[in-house]
């Protein structure tokens, strides 16, 4: 099984490192100017980044409501609880006071 992980990864890394690569050359061999491509360069970051920010706002977002829908389900398993405890003290009690009051008439 941990063979099939690092071979799954080993072809991910080998991918990657060739996009890498075929990304850089094509920068290195484009029909541009080195001020054309900087520029070009720049703006791809600035997207990047760009997308970078509203993916994390997004994604904090989500944690967020996650975080306050799952506070919000315990709360409510909290009282459920509470509920039950309280019923089966009350339960436990007049069962007390039933036996009591049967002692109490012998």
């Amino acid at each position: 099984m941990s063979d099939d992980r690092n071979s799954s990864s080993s072809v991910i890394l080998s991918f990657i490192l060739g996009g890498l690569t075929g990304a850089a050359l094509a920068i290195l061999f484009a029909p541009r100017s080195g001020e054309e491509t900087r520029e070009l360069l720049g703006e791809k970051l600035k997207e990047g980044a760009d997308r970078g920010r509203q993916w994390r706002d997004r994604t904090v977002a989500r944690g967020r409501e996650a975080i306050e829908d799952a506070s919000d389900y315990v709360e409510g398993k909290r009282e459920s609880l509470e509920k039950r405890r309280d019923r089966l003290a009350a339960a436990v009690e007049a069962g007390r006071q039933a036996f009591r009051d049967e002692k109490d008439k012998m």
